[in-house]
């Protein structure tokens, strides 16, 4: 086992005024070392990092969120890796609670219950996510969003971990990667934590949620702030659906839920033609992007070894 048990990577794109919040959170968690991912920021960033005494990662070119979490996970060497947004403010217990349930037989991943939150200290009082679930319809969506924050509190398993707050296996981020990337690239941000999640699923990579491992998450793009959202990030979300499905649906999952699926579709473009018209242009997006990700969908099947993953599978109300 390396030296330092657990690599935080805090990533910040001129995200300061969370930083001063979140990192001195993560610093306090035990057994951990803390990268802050400095996304070519303009702010003070890497000086909070550096006066804290965090490692800092500077690039200098803003990457997707995507590519700057894959840079960090490639400089770093811990057995576990706990992904974090600037915007996810930690329980000081937090990653002790995480950690037993990371290595229980079979388990890549552990998702934390995040609360709702305004700012830095100031609850919502309800759920943001008990984990991620991808349904029948292949449509990904925050489990018991909105919800009391003391609901969800039954550990169990799930369909994937939110990628705000997400404690991985090293070995499972390895044995995911596709030519040395764990998160998908092409995806920029929206859906490449369900994406890999499903990945995952198929190599045989379990997802546990553990509700007393608490954090506070400021959400940018949710159910209930959808429609403050840019029609460009929104479009990204779209098409982001279908690059999951070309690369990681199988032929059984698809013979047993090709009739939810399709009833989506349609429900979907008559959505689009009606009220989004703004999304059509994910539908040219995923066009372009499907060469690579049939590419990469050969690389994903050759290795599979569940045939098809628990679609609908949630934390426990």
């Amino acid at each position: 086992m390396s030296e330092t048990q657990t690599d935080i990577l805090l990533i910040s794109t001129d995200r300061a005024a969370e930083v001063g919040h979140s990192l001195p959170l993560a610093l306090e968690q035990p057994n951990a070392r803390v990268t802050v991912i400095d996304n070519a920021c303009t702010d003070e960033t890497a000086a909070l990092a550096a006066a804290a005494g965090a490692r800092v990662l500077r690039l200098e070119r803003r990457l997707s969120w995507c590519a700057a979490n894959n840079a960090a996970i490639a400089t770093t060497g811990a057995e576990e890796v706990l992904l974090l947004n600037a915007d996810c403010f930690l329980a000081p217990d937090f990653l002790a609670r995480l950690r037993p349930r990371l290595w229980e037989p079979g388990i890549g991943s552990v998702a934390p219950k995040l609360l709702r939150a305004a700012g830095a200290g100031r609850p919502l009082g309800q759920i943001d996510t008990a984990g991620l679930v991808l349904d029948r319809r292949r449509k990904n969506n925050l489990v018991g969003h909105g919800a009391p924050a003391e609901r969800y509190s039954t550990p169990g398993p799930c369909f994937g971990a939110d990628g705000a707050a997400a404690l991985f296996r090293r070995q499972a981020l390895e044995d995911c990667a596709i030519d040395g990337a764990a998160l998908d690239e092409d995806f920029e941000k929206y859906a490449a934590d369900v994406d890999l999640a499903w990945r995952a699923q198929l190599l045989g990579w379990r997802c546990a949620y553990e509700p007393s491992a608490l954090a506070l998450h400021i959400r940018t793009y949710s159910p209930s702030t959808r429609a403050k959202v840019s029609a460009q990030e929104r479009r990204m979300q779209f098409r982001n659906r279908y690059l999951m499905m070309l690369k990681n649906e199988t032929a059984r999952g698809l013979t047993r839920d090709g009739a939810f699926i399709a009833g989506y579709e349609v429900l979907a473009l008559g959505h689009v033609l009606l009220r989004e018209r703004e999304l059509l242009g994910g539908y040219r997006d995923a066009t372009r992007l499907a060469r690579r990700a049939l590419t990469q969908r050969r690389a994903v099947q050759a290795r599979r070894r569940v045939q098809t993953p628990p679609f609908g599978l949630r934390a426990r109300s």
